[in-house]
């Protein structure tokens, strides 16, 4: 068989492969048939597999000659609590469960590059092949490291990737800094006292309160924070009384919400802020208020060395289309808690035109297939330039 014919086949084996995983979602900490298919895998190319790290965590491990270095690479696994709308001939076959972030095209990568380095085995040094469970929320690169990730398999360095639409299949954005904000949540009870809605003076009214808690939460990214600091405050779910009984003033109302940034500072500042705004609220109205903040996923902050490192390899791989100047997001990733141990870099990778606006957790969303190759060769290429042989 000639070469381009093996690549060929390579290639139509992994796209068979993303779309397979594509039609068999699974949420966070449930990836059981799609954490065996990776070991099944991992397994037949000869590399030692470790199982149930993290849940349903995999890590294949290849070392090559006696180079001394050892890198991390990472995969996310899970699916999104979400349906399906587009009608595609490998369309989610578990209802209100959907890839619609790219997921089994990350997965199908790594694989692609680890069964690529298996074979031709150019490199000296070990590669462990990290397959997480859980990004989406659930805190599965957490549970990874507190399961003792970095003590079984210690790394000098760990990359990440991730799909991005807007960017041609064949193009890369790298950039050292700041790359995903945090991602943290807030939930604000205020408690009053219920009456008649057509009596509100002989009760304390916490609706009302809400409501200008909610018209100030912008002024704290608008008139506290840094103007030259990035941040978002948002509200996301208010709840208060019954729909079916209009004329009753609620005891209290729950106002929930996420908040976002690239630094400690200003991610403290978040915190203190909207507390001071809801007891503020809570005062002047006469009512109490109950507050938390719940940190869950720190910022992903690029490492300069390990920047580098992945954007020569981008740019071997991908020529002059590779971004330096992309800007960061507001969305997070549990990867920052893999950089936060060792240093890291995250990437993007082009996923081609937004389909009819179908962004990422859009329920048509679809991870682009024609991005597999330059993936493959992205993770099989800074392997190879990281550690040369």
């Amino acid at each position: 068989m000639a070469v381009n014919e093996d690549v060929r086949a390579e290639l139509d084996f992994l796209v068979a492969l993303r779309r397979d995983l594509h039609a068999h979602p699974e949420l966070g900490f449930e990836e059981e048939r799609t954490s065996q298919i990776v070991a099944e895998h991992l397994t037949e190319t000869g590399m030692k597999v470790h199982r149930g790290l993290g849940g349903t965590g995999v890590v294949g491990t290849l070392t090559v000659g006696n180079g001394p270095r050892t890198i991390g690479l990472r995969a996310d696994m899970d699916a999104l609590a979400m349906p399906e709308t587009a009608d595609r001939p490998y369309k989610s076959t578990v209802p209100g469960k959907m890839h619609a972030c790219g997921h089994d095209g990350h997965t199908t990568l790594l694989l692609g590059a680890a069964r690529e380095l298996a074979r031709t085995r150019n490199f000296s040094g070990t590669v462990h092949f990290i397959f997480q469970p859980a990004e989406e929320g659930r805190g599965g690169a957490k549970r990874m490291v507190e399961d003792g990730l970095f003590e079984l398999f210690p790394c000098d360095a760990v990359y990440g990737l991730h799909n991005m639409p807007g960017l041609d299949t064949d193009e890369m954005a790298v950039v050292a800094g700041p790359q995903l904000a945090s991602s943290d949540s807030w939930q604000v009870r205020f408690r009053g006292v219920g009456t008649h809605g057509a009596k509100p003076h002989l009760g304390k009214d916490p609706v009302t309160a809400g409501g200008h808690f909610l018209a100030s939460l912008q002024t704290i990214v608008g008139r506290v924070v840094d103007l030259l600091q990035p941040a978002v405050v948002s509200a996301c779910s208010v709840q208060a009384g019954d729909p079916n009984a209009l004329n009753v003033i609620p005891d209290f109302i729950d106002i929930a919400g996420t908040a976002r940034a690239y630094t400690p500072h200003v991610r403290d500042q978040l915190e203190e802020e909207i507390g001071r705004l809801a007891n503020g609220v809570a005062a002047m109205f006469g009512i109490e208020a109950e507050y938390r903040f719940i940190r869950r996923i720190p910022p992903v902050v690029n490492d300069a060395d390990a920047t580098a490192r992945a954007l020569a390899a981008a740019k071997a791989v991908c020529g002059d289309k590779v971004r330096t100047d992309f800007p960061p997001s507001t969305a997070g990733d549990d990867f920052a808690f893999f950089s936060q141990g060792v240093p890291g870099a995250y990437v993007w990778l082009g996923n081609g035109p937004a389909v009819d606006g179908a962004l990422h957790h859009n329920t048509a969303y679809d991870f682009n297939d024609g991005a597999i190759s330059t993936g493959v060769k992205f993770w099989t290429t800074l392997v190879e330039q990281e550690l040369a042989a």
